[in-house]
């Protein structure tokens, strides 16, 4: 699945819905409160949310995919509620107690959240839609107010074509995994209420759930665990601050602006599925490979001789987490020497033993270890890797027109999504709005993707001379 911004989604002229969940009272309160404790990636965002409302703003991820048939407005909205009350995650709401530097949780109880919604124009343009949509999402998704989420529908001129599903959720609600069970889903439960069909979903856990578990694990770690000194030494050779993007990016914004984007697919299928041949004859995995050729990039391009990195990785942990809505996410460095590599081979051993190191590394938050360090650095570079291939219904992806979105964001970091789906891989980034980092990143990527084909076809790739001596 595509990873891009809303404005990189064939919006399409027609009439626009907006569908808002609410929580009506119907003669007693339907909030309960709610002892269960936030995650902490998810107690750092709403903080850090409450104390600067800046940084409170468009930081959402979402989606949008396209269900055939006209739309049975009635059917959705039934569809729609028993989606809500499947993910706990999404009634519940947790703020800053006035006074107080506590956060305090309020749920509703399943059944008691209703969606309503509200029609807006009629055939009305793609840019008009489009721009709906943004100002709908941007508006509605602050983590300080319940709901921070919400769906739209536009219905084509056409009324028997397809019409097209959007949703967005702030980050502290979900994170990228979670993006791209919606459309299956929602698509799945529309059609129980429309057909009758067996919706065929199976049971998921609450986040709220895994939020008291990670609590209670963590809370039995000392300070002197492997990740805190994993941690501390890449601050100390990064001199107190994480690994930055490899290239000159040039002069830098000092004030927040929104940054570019870029989306492309590198491999198809059958490339894709023979560059993780190359990387099993040599032992090891796909991310691994792809982080073997990032090295050699950075070795070309920015005489890098350390490949330095934060990569996002996954924390669902239980086979009950593995379809829940949540942000089920840690992150931990990757680190390795490029110099002296003898072989392609080489730079994918030393990559792998990296990753493994970074899979226990990553389930400790890295919030905690912020506190263990007494230091609160800021991610500068960040590659994450996902297999998306064996998601439910991700072969249907491109007949539904499917896509992950994710929110403007106004910061000087780089990010680099690199997505495995059915379809083969694409390479997705964001960056600083300046020329100077557009052209780094690009010339990065289009690297990157030549390695990685160079590898297809013959089995490795040639390092250059700054590596091999």
């Amino acid at each position: 699945m595509e990873f891009t911004e809303l404005v990189d989604y064939p919006v399409t002229p027609g009439t626009l819905t907006e569908w808002i969940p609410t929580a009506p009272c119907d003669g007693a309160n339907p909030w309960f409160v709610d002892a269960r404790p936030s995650s902490f990636v998810q107690e750092s965002r709403l903080r850090e949310a409450h104390t600067d409302p800046w940084t409170g703003r468009e930081s959402w991820l979402g989606t949008a995919f396209e269900i055939s048939g006209p739309l049975d407005a009635e059917a959705f909205g039934r569809a729609l509620n028993t989606w809500i009350d499947r993910h706990e995650g999404l009634r519940s709401h947790a703020g800053l107690a006035p006074g107080a530097g506590d956060l305090r949780r309020r749920t509703v109880a399943p059944g008691r959240v209703r969606v309503d919604s509200q029609k807006h124009g009629y055939r009305t343009s793609a840019a008009e839609n489009c721009a709906h949509l943004q100002a709908l999402f941007d508006g509605c998704t602050a983590p300080t107010s319940w709901p921070a989420f919400a769906f739209a529908t536009v219905e084509p001129p056409d009324r028997d074509r397809a019409f097209t599903v959007y949703f967005a959720a702030d980050h502290a609600l979900v994170d990228g995994f979670s993006i791209v069970l919606v459309a299956q889903e929602i698509d799945a439960l529309y059609r129980a209420e429309r057909d009758g069909a067996d919706p065929a979903l199976f049971p998921v856990g609450s986040y709220l759930d895994f939020s008291a578990h990670e609590r209670t694990r963590v809370g039995e770690l000392s300070t002197d665990h492997p990740a805190v000194a994993l941690w501390r030494g890449v601050l100390d050779r990064g001199h107190g601050q994480l690994p930055e993007f490899p290239l000159d990016l040039g002069e830098l914004p000092e004030q927040p602006s929104a940054q570019r984007g870029l989306s492309a697919w590198v491999l198809d299928r059958d490339d894709a599925d023979a560059f993780a041949v190359v990387c099993r004859k040599i032992g090891h995995g796909f991310f691994a490979g792809t982080l073997a050729c990032m090295s050699v990039v950075g070795a070309e391009l920015a005489g890098a001789d350390r490949f330095d990195a934060v990569t996002p990785m996954h924390t669902r942990d239980a086979p009950g987490w593995a379809g829940s809505i949540g942000w089920f996410v840690g992150i931990s460095p990757i680190s390795f020497g490029v110099r002296g590599a003898g072989s392609f081979s080489d730079l994918v051993r030393r990559a792998s033993v990296q990753v493994t190191a970074a899979k226990p590394a990553s389930q400790v938050p890295f919030e905690w270890v912020c506190d263990a360090l007494g230091a609160s650095p800021l991610p500068r570079f960040v590659v994450s890797y996902m297999d998306l291939r064996f998601v439910p219904a991700a072969t249907e992806w491109p007949d539904r027109n499917a896509r992950a979105l994710r929110s403007k964001q106004y910061t000087n970091d780089v990010h680099i999504w690199v997505n495995r789906t059915p379809q083969g891989v694409n390479i997705a980034a964001r960056f600083p709005a300046t020329e100077s980092a557009t052209a780094a990143v690009h010339r990065y990527v289009t690297r990157l993707r030549s390695l990685m084909e160079e590898a297809v076809g013959t089995g490795t790739c040639g390092l250059p001379a700054s590596v091999t001596r």
